[in-house]
């Protein structure tokens, strides 16, 4: 056998590596290290005391709503005949608005009170540093999943979102309800947030989870059914297209047009030749 032949000296398997811990910093304290060591248990935990959270605040939601329900078969009693079941069904709608108008204002409250200042982080997904994230959106979804959409191009939409952290400018427009980490995004004046746009901070795959700002600066329009992700930053009057979609770390210019998948520049020219051929020949 020759030496080229011969094999060579057996390699130490590579140490087992839990999920995501690789990324993570070092622990802080006897529950960060509880955490990571027993993930799946630290999980399960985590997500059944959020639930029984969350339930604390329906209930809290729900409590004017059920007293409307009894109330109203008292205010109504005097009324018969076919007029009775309209009236009934009044009272029902009611007191569905009712609970999600004071859901809107509960859960700002258990965000103000608990620990949910969310901040930039990157690491693993079983850290401590993501309870305060995981909270956060925990309490946001309860509104998004269920009444949001009924009041994103109202006021008391943009008051939401504000009590939830968001930073918002004068005279913004959201009309968007996919919306993650508020606490973590800014939007400058007059900045157009269009139809379905997905606005959220963060980014992960693999056990790891990057925490990143968005920051979206005065004026700037963000078209229909984008994807704007974590650690992204949009200039002064910039253009996003339709659909395209904002990679981590994307660094629009102001004034810039972007577009596609991934969201790229479009020179002036580039974009000036698109807009005359979608608009097609002068008649």
């Amino acid at each position: 056998m020759s030496d080229c032949d011969k094999p060579g000296p057996m390699k130490a398997p590579a140490p087992h590596v839990t999920f995501g811990t690789r990324h993570n910093p070092p622990p802080k304290g006897a529950v960060d290290r509880f955490i990571r060591r027993f993930n799946q248990t630290a999980l399960l935990m985590a997500v059944l005391a959020l639930y029984a959270l969350l339930a604390t605040a329906v209930a809290w939601a729900l409590a004017p709503a059920l007293w409307l329900l009894d109330a109203w078969p008292g205010w109504t009693s005097g009324v018969s005949g076919w007029l009775h079941w309209p009236l009934l069904g009044l009272g029902y709608a009611l007191a569905l608005w009712v609970f999600g108008f004071s859901l809107l204002c509960v859960v700002p409250v258990y965000n103000a009170l608990l620990p949910t200042r969310a901040k930039p982080f990157k690491g693993g997904y079983f850290s401590i540093e993501a309870v305060p994230w995981l909270l956060h959106n925990g309490l946001f979804y309860l509104v998004r999943f269920t009444f949001l959409p009924f009041v994103t191009l109202t006021p008391m939409g943009g008051w939401f979102l504000s009590a939830m952290g968001m930073r918002l400018g004068k005279r913004v427009f959201i009309n968007t309800e996919f919306i993650s980490d508020p606490r973590l995004i800014t939007l400058g004046d007059d900045v157009v947030i269009g139809g379905s746009v997905h606005l959220f901070a963060h980014f992960g795959g693999g056990g790891h989870l990057t925490v990143a700002p968005v920051v979206i600066g005065a004026r700037a329009t963000i078209g229909e059914k984008a994807t704007v992700m974590g650690d992204v930053q949009v200039g002064e009057d910039a253009v996003v297209l339709p659909h395209s979609v904002l990679l981590p770390g994307s660094r629009v210019g102001a004034g810039e047009t972007w577009g596609g998948i991934p969201a790229r520049p479009i020179p002036a020219q580039d974009w000036q030749r698109m807009h005359d051929e979608i608009r097609g020949p002068a008649r």
